[in-house]
């Protein structure tokens, strides 16, 4: 069935789900305040990376009495940190239901060899969080950036917990109301939901966090990059400003503009209104056709950023392909760039809807999935 091409286009066709779409007010010209060719060490680059720091925590609502600090490799060198320092202390849980937490659990059987309990679910379904050991340490992602599936609610974790929660909360922080009193180390980074530049991560600890850290020392060897404390003492500088390696001062400045521009939203709460208006018109779009279904089994965990969705008409016969096909055929009308699930995830889509994407590029979008969904069928049909 042929059907007309639309006629409004998005007016920013940017939907990856990292790096993410910058904010709208975006302009390089906001970026010119910069500490460029200045030492981060100097009075001016710790500033704003202090800055960076206390304004991370009043927006996100984070305790008084947790460290928060800028690393280095992106979401990734801050798990591996938090990981390579903490574990080992006591028995471990590692939850997976998307690559990257299976990423996780790779290094901690692997790499550490810990003998740990492995929970896993399939793409668009979540472990159990309610019936793990939480008097052990719990390692998981809190939204499956590749699978579309977030926990649905901090309440499972019980505050009287013997081990530590180590959460990967990369796509979820500054989308999702994170529960801090059941988080002891959380992790981000800046290229998702603020749509910052890639590079830097995000460590924020509790206290019981940094008690284990001043009283446990890992059996295995940590590189300089990893180190957290010294002489059995936190480094305090590092959650001050004082970072381990030298940070990229324009991406500090551009993550300063975008949480300039969040606070211009109404904060945390501005922000989660607008990846939920985000992500309910690609669920009711799903909803209203009978080709595509969203990858989260269970509605509670639908994320509202990383929205995975799967195509479901019995005539597809090939799902990799026509899946690639039809976002090949989006991306060449320069209508929704780098919306192909992951390459690891199930065939299908993967539309970002994060703070930073206008609800009226959404809207302007799925018009347009559904002409090329039409008329990749139609191909099909000539082809058979």
């Amino acid at each position: 069935m042929a059907i007309d091409q639309p006629v409004t286009r998005p007016a920013n066709p940017r939907f990856s789900s990292g790096p993410c779409a910058k904010i709208p007010t975006f302009e390089l010209s906001k970026l010119a305040d910069a500490a460029l060719g200045r030492s981060h060490r100097a009075a001016v680059g710790k500033a704003k990376l202090k800055a960076a720091i206390e304004e991370t925590r009043e927006i996100l609502g984070i305790p008084a009495d947790y460290k928060i600090g800028i690393v280095p490799a992106s979401d990734t060198g801050a798990v591996e940190m938090a990981m390579w320092s903490l574990l080992g202390q006591r028995p471990v849980t590692m939850c997976a239901w998307e690559s990257f937490g299976a990423g996780w659990v790779t290094d901690v059987v692997k790499q550490l060899k810990l003998d740990a309990e492995v929970k896993t679910a399939e793409y668009g379904e979540i472990v159990d969080m309610a019936a793990l050991d939480y008097n052990t340490d719990v390692v998981f992602t809190w939204n499956g950036t590749t699978s579309g599936v977030r926990v649905a609610s901090g309440d499972v974790i019980p505050a009287d917990r013997e081990g530590l929660t180590i959460c990967d909360a990369t796509s979820a922080a500054f989308a999702m109301d994170l529960p801090w009193d059941k988080l002891d180390v959380t992790t981000f980074s800046w290229q998702k939901v603020l749509g910052g530049e890639a590079a830097h991560g995000m460590l924020i600890l509790s206290p019981r966090a940094v008690e284990r850290l001043e009283n446990y020392t890992p059996a295995w060897p940590l590189p300089k990059i990893f180190r957290l404390t010294k002489g059995g003492k936190l480094i305090d500088g590092i959650f001050e400003g004082a970072t381990i390696n030298t940070p990229s001062m324009l991406a500090v400045e551009d993550y300063l503009v975008a949480l300039d521009w969040a606070r211009s939203v109404g904060g945390l709460k501005g922000l989660i209104a607008r990846a939920d208006a985000n992500a309910q018109a690609v669920w009711d779009f799903c909803d209203a056709k009978p080709w595509i279904e969203n990858l989260a089994v269970d509605p509670a965990t639908r994320s509202n950023t990383s929205v995975c969705v799967k195509f479901t008409d019995a005539r597809i016969t090939d799902g990799a392909a026509f899946a690639k096909a039809v976002a090949k055929r989006l991306e060449a009308e320069g209508v929704a760039l780098d919306v192909g699930a992951y390459r690891d995830a199930p065939a299908g889509l993967r539309i970002w809807c994060g703070g930073t994407v206008e609800t009226s590029d959404i809207e302007a979008m799925l018009p347009w999935l559904n002409w090329a969904f039409h008329a990749e069928i139609d191909a099909l049909a000539e082809a058979a």
